[in-house]
């Protein structure tokens, strides 16, 4: 049995994502109570049902505080009835969730006389907390519209049968923010930034143009050297960690020429190997 449990803060895209993993196959459960899961497993594989081999439980801060709290050993105990089982875990930024809530005009479900909307997510992240610590892959939303995610969910987790490792190239902008959902984040400021020439301005790190000039300057070179071999030195570490799924983040100024031409880069040279590369451009998309 193929287990995989969605989480996450109100606004998120939860329910995108448990829609998405329903179209990949999966048998979707919404909004299951802690204390049912342990019967509702046990039940699922005595009866060794074909839809349930691939399942998937939506669990929120809808359930009891204490409930929560008690997520970790309820995690372990799927491991011991032998689940292969992985937490997906949503989150956005408070300005993010507070917009979205206000455009839609959905009641956050903590709210009520006693807790703004306001209070109601901070006591959600804190309700939440153990589930996010035990999260094997963390999704920010923050700059992700509704089709972006769905491919994410898709890629990352629905569509993924094989027991290869996925790395998960990134570029980004420090300006629109840092990616919370990535395990490790280069600083490419420090190289030459093409923005400063008329000619590549409008330009991005895909265009050849752009390519061609940051391929001929040393420091880049240099800087591409250092981070393949940082990346190939500890994946190995990871993978023997059964861990599956690595992001590796590049972050220049706007993200659009310097973090981009790396990432692309880094995708080409480990693409060759015996690993799911993903590639996606976040300050791309928004620009």
């Amino acid at each position: 049995m193929k287990l995989i449990i969605v989480s996450g803060l109100s606004g998120s895209g939860k329910s995108i994502a448990l829609e998405t993993l329903e179209d990949c196959g999966y048998y979707c459960i919404d909004n299951m109570p802690v204390a049912l899961f342990e019967p509702f497993v046990r039940q699922a594989m005595d009866d060794n049902q074909p839809a349930f081999r691939k399942t998937a439980i939506s669990i929120d801060a809808r359930n009891q505080s204490h409930c929560l709290s008690q997520f970790p050993a309820t995690l372990e105990l799927a491991r011991q009835l032998g689940i292969e089982c992985q937490v997906l875990f949503l989150q956005a930024d408070r300005e993010t969730l507070l917009k979205r809530f206000s455009q839609t005009r959905r009641k956050h479900p903590l709210t009520d006389a006693e807790h703004s909307l306001s209070e109601a997510m901070e006591l959600e992240r804190s309700l939440l907390d153990p589930v996010s610590r035990c999260a094997h892959l963390l999704i920010d939303t923050t700059h992700t519209h509704v089709h972006q995610l769905r491919e994410l969910v898709r890629v990352r987790v629905g569509a993924k049968e094989d027991r290869l490792m996925s790395l998960y190239f990134l570029s980004f902008g420090f300006k629109n923010g840092l990616p919370l959902d990535a395990d490790f984040v280069f600083d490419v400021r420090c190289l030459p930034n093409p923005h400063w020439h008329p000619d590549l301005r409008s330009k991005t790190g895909q265009d050849p143009e752009v390519m061609a000039f940051l391929g001929n300057i040393d420091t880049v070179r240099d800087y591409f050297e250092d981070m393949s071999h940082f990346i190939a030195r500890w994946i190995p570490r990871f993978s023997a960690e059964n861990r599956s799924y690595l992001t590796i983040a590049a972050g220049c100024t706007g993200g659009q020429h310097r973090s981009v031409y790396l990432v692309e880069k880094l995708a080409a040279q480990f693409r060759s190997g015996s690993l799911d590369i993903l590639v996606r451009h976040r300050d791309l998309m928004i620009r």
